[in-house]
Parts: structure tokens; sequence; C-alpha cells
């Protein structure tokens, strides 16, 4: 399973899905090894078209690092913390997170859209 680490310290992703809020954006940073892009992408289609039949699944988009990074971001819109933490915790979701081997690290956070 991957290792799962937090993006801000001092706010967990797991202490968020207590904010009762949305729409959400969920932005996920995963550090993959050299050489293993595609299999961690096939290992990911898969989780992503269990997560696009969960109710209040919104969109999402899977966005590579430019110049050789190992880093890839998906960003995943939710009409709520609620539906995301549903999906999240049901166990089909869990089996496909375990899926990952243990060497991909992950930095989910999640994001409420601001006015600028």
């Amino acid at each position: 399973m991957a290792k799962l680490l937090n993006l801000d310290p001092l706010t967990p992703m797991f202490a968020q899905f207590k904010e009762k809020t949305g729409p959400i954006a969920l932005a996920n940073t995963f550090v993959v090894p050299k050489g293993q892009t595609e299999a961690f992408l096939v290992l990911f289609r898969r989780q992503a078209e269990f997560m696009k039949a969960q109710p209040g699944f919104v969109s999402f988009q899977m966005h590579m690092g430019t110049a050789g990074s190992r880093l890839l971001m998906n960003i995943a819109v939710w009409e709520s913390t609620e539906a995301l933490a549903t999906a999240f915790g049901s166990p089909e979701f869990q089996r496909l997170a375990a899926e990952f081997p243990d060497d991909i690290v992950s930095y989910p956070h999640i994001f409420e859209q601001i006015d600028v």
C-alpha cells in the first residue's frame, strides 16, 4: 500500500474529513519511483473508475511533473467532504488502495475554492 503523508502536518487529511463542507477538491501528489509510472497509472485508473461511480464524485484530472519529475498529481472534485470520506472508507476502495506498492508516497489534502 502507498505510504500516506500529510502535506500540512498541522491539518491531516483524516482531520479534514470531519469538516462538513463542499464542494471540495482533493489534491493528491504522488511520488512514483523512476520506471514505475506506467504500472502506477494502470492501478490508478482502476481506482479512478471506482471513484467515478461513487455518489458525490464530480471530476478528476491527473497531471505529471515535467523535466523528468517523479511527481504525479491528481485533482479530484467532490460535492462534499462527506462524499469523499464515504468513498475513501469503502472496503472496495481500501482493497484497490492496498494494491499500490509500498514505495509510492502520497500527499493528499482537501481544498475549498476561494475567490481572489
